[in-house]
């Protein structure tokens, strides 16, 4: 856990692993502005998460948190199991493309905005 919501209680629980995690942060930041309390969770390896006694993982991932958003740049596989049944996957869902990175970036959605907007979809509909 990077970053917690001040109360313990987060409205939105944000999973991300290496550059994503700066995504995460910054869309945390434009939660905060919009009021919506989050979490960030840096999950650079999923083996060792897995390891960890239940309580732990519980702690890290409260399951009455269900409002989950992970961001990947890579595939979305595998990532189903950390956000639950009502969830967001901000990843490819397709081969990549050829042009500048921040182009790309914005085309596949791999913005702060766009990681706030899924979390704030979550909150409002959860």
């Amino acid at each position: 856990m990077l970053v917690d919501a001040p109360s313990g209680e987060p409205d939105v629980i944000l999973l991300a692993t290496g550059s994503e995690v700066s995504l995460a942060l910054t869309a945390r930041d434009e939660l905060t502005a919009a009021g919506i309390t989050s979490r960030v969770v840096s999950m650079p390896c999923w083996e060792l998460f897995d390891r960890q006694p239940r309580k732990y993982r519980d702690q890290v991932l409260p399951p009455a948190v269900t409002a989950r958003v992970a961001a990947e740049e890579a595939s979305t596989f595998g990532w189903n199991r950390y956000v639950g049944d009502v969830r967001a996957i901000v990843g490819m869902h397709t081969f990549g493309a050829s042009a500048p990175l921040k182009q790309l970036l914005t085309k596949f959605g791999f913005t702060p905005e766009r990681v706030s907007q899924v979390a704030r979809e979550l909150v409002t509909a959860g």
